[in-house]
């Protein structure tokens, strides 16, 4: 089993560090916005107990409890994962298409999505299903 060298290994420290760095406004901003949709809804839970009228009979009821609370650290978990995986993906609005490997239906060959062009008509991708 081969080890990586000190080198390597600092550079995957910083390239994490880096990518932290960057993810920590977007991941704290969504982070407020749940604690702030919890605070909201809690508040409107203890005014209605308070005795205070509904604004609108089309306002829904109020289902706050500790079970289903939208600032846990699950959520918090799922909303880093999330943002990590937007970051990471290769595909980003404006710039250009990642060009992967596919299988063709008639042929059954492996060829890249942008091997497909022809010409400047624009590929179009169809990802139905057949059942």
């Amino acid at each position: 089993m081969m080890h990586d060298s000190g080198g390597v290994q600092m550079a995957r420290v910083l390239k994490h560090a880096t990518l932290c760095l960057m993810l920590l406004p977007r991941f704290l901003v969504a982070a407020v916005m749940l604690w702030l949709l919890d605070f909201l809804c809690i508040r409107k839970k203890v005014l209605l107990k308070m005795g205070a009228k509904q604004d609108s009979p089309d306002d829904p009821p109020v289902c706050v409890s500790d079970s289903n609370r939208m600032f846990t650290l699950e959520s918090l978990r799922a909303v880093w994962y999330g943002q990590k995986l937007d970051f990471l993906k290769s595909a980003h609005l404006g710039r250009t298409a990642p060009n992967t490997e596919v299988m063709t239906v008639q042929e059954r060959q492996q060829v890249r999505i942008l091997d497909c062009m022809k010409g400047k008509r624009p590929l179009i991708l169809n990802f139905g299903s057949c059942s």
